[in-house]
Order: structure tokens, then C-alpha cells, then sequence
């Protein structure tokens, strides 16, 4: 058979995927999600840890951000036309695992230039953070982007995409265990063993995603040049048709919230359960790690779904919901009752994959057949939010300086003398966004809109 634009359709691109097809692309974003998790949790912490002030470090975190937004928008549209995912992912994962290292592993820039000055490292460590943003985005954009050319049909998409998001938890679940261990052995307290911390914490999550790398590239085929052909070749869809559809800014703007419940709260977690509630160090790790367990289980059910535009409104409300309540919670909770957070963690993990899937999910149904628009449409949602995130970070960790900070020594006792910065940023500011996400969900008009269809066998079987 041929197509209109006179390629041969290669009919094997309709059948479904195998298993060991859909476990080998699912392993391949493992180093982008376990040295996601790292940077998120613990970069700002890292970086104050061993002498950068909270301004210096939001600096580094926005740098990064920053190269992430435009390198997303820029691999995206350059995939679309060039298509050689493999390649891409390959100098994606090169950079990422280089820069990864520099970051945690020490100011490289300070070495090589023998000055270790707190302007330099904030300098040397900007400049990793960048690189390692660009190379995150190359190897996410040119994984997600492979889907739609490897197969054509529904439901190993589905399969591809829900293994991908299976293996991400484990990623995450991996870097706390690690994490875990090493706050729990070693009790660092200067800035040198802070730093051999983290730097084993960095080197272990690079050797266990390298590897899950490895075993993507050698499984996975890249996409035939039929099969990219049919993937690439669809008229162009000009960026200004998407600026025209009112359905564009309303789905941008609840995938920028849901980015920033999740993002913001996760990237201050850490000060908040060692500053403000007084919890050991361990608890660096186990809170996050109760978080995306309870994240992993909700997303598994949610799988099994099969979603409508109404279902999609109502567990992304829901999601807000229990989110507004997990903030309140998070904001007030004193730090002598500091074991009810291990049950906010649960709450929170819920929230996180209500909001997370369903807002994902709305994504889908956006781009719905316009195909060749996809990246765009990714793309661009996704630089909003590195932007949105960087940005709100940055003014968060700015006025970390503040007279209302909470004194690390006496913690929070009283809730009158809660007010830290700390807490704004973990429990009130990521409510108030979880509130206006589902205000403008309840605006959206997406009731009849088919969303695709459960997986025909579970995936975790």
C-alpha cells in the first residue's frame, strides 16, 4: 500500500509491540529520571550545604531551568524534521552523565582555573547545570518523540508510555534507597564530607541509569527511514494554528500548575523536614520515598482506567483537592508532631498522580490526530514549565535570607512561628496553584472527548 505522499506503508508498523520491546524503550529514560530525582530533591540543599548562599544556589537551579525550557523547544522541532533518535538519546545521555557528575562531584570550572571562590562556583556549577539540562532535554524529547514511530497502534503506545512511567517511579525509588543509605551511614558535617555524600549518591545514580541507557540501545531498534517516513512526513502544522485554539492555553496552564505543585514542593521538601520539622537526616530520603510509593500505586490503578474527558476533570479536582488539604497540612504541622508527615507523604504522593497523569492525559488529547504537531505542542508546554518552576524558585530561595526564616536549632513549635519561607513554598504557594489547576480544569470543555483506551492486558502483569 501507499500513502498520499507516495511512501510505502510498512503494514507492521499497526501490529503490537512485545513485551521486550515495550521493557526495552520503557528502561531508557532511567538515567534522565533518577538524576531528575536527585536534582530536584536535593540540588538547592547540596549547593547551601556547602556554602552558596540560597540566592547563589536558586541561580544555579534557574540556569539550568532556563536551558532546559529552550533546548526542549529546540530538540523538539529539530527531531521532528531530522528524526535519529538513537543518536539523539546517545549524546543526550553522554552529556548527562558528564555534567551530572561535575555538578555533584565538585566545582570542575574552580579546579581547572584554580579559584574557589563562592562567584566562581556559582559560576562553574551555572555552567554544568546547563549542559546537563541540555542533555536532559535532548535524550526526553527524542524518547517521547519515538513512540509514535515505532508503532501505530493504540494500545502499545499505551504500553510504551505506561512502561516508561512505571520505570520512572523506579528510578525514583532507587535514588531515596540510595540516599537512605548513605544519610544513614555517614552523618556528614563539613562541607568536604557533604560533598563525598552527594558525590557517591551522584556516582551510583549515573552507573545504575547507564546501564538501563545501555540496555535500551542495544534492544531497541530505531525506527525504519518507512516507518519515520510515516511519522514525518504529514503537512506541516504551523505553530500559529495551536496559538488559536483556546483549548492550547487552558491545558498549558494546568500542566504549568501541576508542574509546579509538584516540582516546587519536591525541590524544598528536603529543607522543609530537616529545618522546619527537626527530623533526622534520613528523613532526606524516606519522606520522598513515601511520596512516590504511594505515587507508583495510584499511577498503576490509574492505568487500568479507561478515561473520558469528564474522568479526566474529575480525578485531576480530585487530585487538587487532596492537595489543597496535604498543603494546609504541610504549612501548619509543627515541628513536635513531626511524624504526621509521613502521613501527609502518602496524601501528597496520591495527589501528585492524580494531577500528574490526568494533566499529562490532557496533553493527549490537545495534539488529538494532528500528529506532526506534537513536539510543538510538548515542547512548548514544557518550556513553560522549566520557565514557570526556575523562576518561582529562584524568588523563593531569594528571600531565604529573611528575618521570617524559621532558627534551624529550636525548629517550629508553635504554629504562630511557622511562617518560614520554607513552608510558603512546600505546603501554601503548591495549594494555591493545585486550587486555580482545577478552576481552570472546570473551565475546560472536554466532555466528549474520546481518550484512548485502557492497555488490553495489564502491563505490570
Amino acid at each position: 500500500m501507499v500513502n498520499e505522499n507516495g511512501n510505502e506503508n510498512d503494514g507492521s508498523i499497526a501490529e503490537p509491540l512485545g513485551r521486550r520491546s515495550v521493557f526495552f524503550y520503557g528502561v531508557g529514560h532511567m538515567l534522565n529520571d533518577i538524576t531528575s530525582a536527585c536534582w530536584f530533591t536535593y540540588l538547592l540543599l547540596f549547593l547551601t550545604d556547602i556554602g552558596l548562599s540560597p540566592r547563589d544556589a536558586a541561580i544555579v537551579m534557574l540556569s539550568g531551568q532556563v536551558a532546559d525550557g529552550f533546548a526542549t523547544v529546540f530538540s523538539g522541532e529539530l527531531i521532528d524534521r531530522f528524526g535519529h533518535f538513537k543518536i539523539w538519546h546517545f549524546g543526550g545521555t553522554f552529556l548527562v552523565a558528564i555534567s551530572f557528575s561535575s555538578v555533584f562531584g565538585g566545582c570542575l570550572l574552580c579546579k581547572i582555573l584554580g579559584i574557589d571562590s563562592l562567584t566562581m562556583q556559582t559560576i562553574g556549577y551555572s555552567i554544568f547545570a546547563a549542559i546537563f539540562n541540555v542533555g536532559w532535554a535532548a535524550t526526553q524529547v527524542s524518547h517521547m518523540s519515538m513512540v509514535n514511530c515505532m508503532t501505530s497502534n493504540s494500545t502499545s503506545r499505551v504500553a510504551l508510555a505506561s512502561c516508561r512511567n512505571a520505570f520512572t517511579m523506579v528510578a525514583n525509588l532507587t535514588l531515596y534507597a540510595i540516599a537512605l543509605v548513605v544519610f544513614s551511614l555517614d552523618h556528614a558535617k563539613t562541607a568536604v564530607n557533604i560533598k563525598n555524600q552527594y558525590r557517591m549518591i551522584a556516582y551510583s545514580a549515573i552507573f545504575i541509569g547507564c546501564c538501563f541507557v545501555g540496555i535500551f540501545l542495544i534492544g531497541t531498534k530505531e525506527p525504519s527511514l518507512k516507518r519515520q517516513s510515516l511519522c514525518l512526513n504529514y503537512t506541516k502544522i504551523s505553530w500559529a494554528h495551536w496559538f488559536k485554539k483556546l483549548l492550547y492555553y487552558q491545558v498549558a496552564l494546568v500542566y504549568m500548575l501541576t508542574r509546579l505543585v509538584t516540582n516546587v514542593s519536591q525541590a524544598l521538601l528536603a529543607f522543609y523536614v530537616i529545618n522546619d520539622l527537626q527530623m533526622n537526616q534520613s528523613s532526606k530520603a524516606l519522606v520522598p520515598a513515601i511520596i512516590y510509593i504511594s505515587s507508583f500505586f495510584v499511577s498503576v490503578i490509574l492505568q487500568e482506567i479507561k478515561w473520558t474527558g469528564w474522568r479526566l476533570k474529575v480525578f485531576f479536582t480530585a487530585g487538587a483537592v487532596l492537595w489543597i488539604f496535604s498543603g494546609a497540612g504541610i504549612f501548619i504541622l509543627p515541628s513536635n508532631l513531626h511524624n504526621f508527615m509521613y502521613l501527609l507523604s502518602v496524601t501528597t504522593g496520591v495527589a501528585n498522580a492524580l494531577m500528574t497523569v490526568t494533566g499529562i492525559s490532557m496533553e493527549s488529547i490537545l495534539v488529538g490526530e494532528d500528529l506532526d504537531g506534537c513536539a510543538f505542542v510538548y515542547g512548548s508546554l514544557s518550556f513553560l514549565d522549566k520557565m514557570s518552576c526556575g523562576i518561582a524558585l529562584y524568588i523563593l530561595e531569594s528571600y531565604q535570607v529573611s528575618p521570617f526564616v524559621v532558627d534551624s536549632v529550636t525548629g517550629c513549635h508553635d504554629i504562630r512561628g511557622c511562617q518560614s519561607l520554607t513552608r510558603y513554598g512546600s505546603g501554601l504557594i503548591p495549594a494555591v496553584c493545585a486550587f486555580l489547576g482545577a478552576l481552570v480544569t472546570y473551565t475546560i470543555d472536554i466532555h466528549e472527548t474520546p481518550v484512548k483506551k485502557t492497555l488490553a492486558e495489564p502491563l505490570l502483569a
